[in-house]
């Protein structure tokens, strides 16, 4: 590995970190940043921080064709697994703090109410995109079924777009933010394919 990506995974590893270590830092100095439900905000945070990070790891691979900087392919498993890292939190904030475990409660929840359906099911989809993430699990399942099974993380950021303007009640301007965000960077796969069909992911 280069000295330089040595020295900057590190780096990309504890700036991925700063929204959890905030996060946490509010919580413990400065409770009334999150005003009188501070359980909706916490889990409207980590919701957010999973789709900004989703977007990042679909963002590398035009990053790279765009700027020729190859390395930064290097980078893309970090950022993927930190985006299962905030959507496990935004689960755990919903199931403990609006549910308190109880699963009949929760089963209830997904099932009849649309937004939490999808987005149950982008949270599901990313757990064998996180199991996957390794080198051993890269030549068990080999090159071209492991690009398959991740190219689920497509269908999870439009899950999660779905996720958050169902979400909403009134104003849907950061959802739309999001979902112009997504739509630039599939378009850009899309329009890359057809250009050079031997280009992967």
């Amino acid at each position: 590995m280069p000295v330089r990506i040595r020295i900057l995974k590190p780096v990309v590893f504890l700036l991925c970190l700063v929204p959890f270590g905030m996060l946490i830092w509010n919580i413990v100095y400065h409770p009334e940043s999150f005003g009188s439900n501070p359980f909706e905000v916490i889990t409207d945070r980590t919701g957010d921080w999973t789709l900004r990070f989703v977007l990042f790891t679909l963002a590398v691979t035009p990053l790279r064709l765009l700027t020729g900087w190859n390395a930064v392919i290097r980078f893309r498993r970090m950022v993927g697994l930190f985006a299962f890292f905030y959507s496990f939190l935004h689960f755990l904030t919903y199931v403990w703090f609006t549910q308190y475990f109880n699963l009949s409660e929760i089963t209830k929840d997904v099932v009849k109410r649309p937004f939490i359906t999808v987005g149950f099911v982008a949270f599901v989809l990313m757990l064998p995109l996180a199991v996957t993430s390794t080198k051993k699990w890269i030549a068990r399942l080999g090159g071209k079924r492991w690009q398959k099974l991740h190219m689920a993380i497509y269908i999870t950021g439009i899950l999660g777009v779905i996720h958050y303007f169902w979400r909403v009640k009134s104003d849907i301007t950061d959802p739309l933010i999001y979902a112009v965000l997504l739509s630039i960077l599939l378009i850009f796969r899309i329009w890359n394919r057809f250009r050079t069909p031997a280009v992967v992911r």
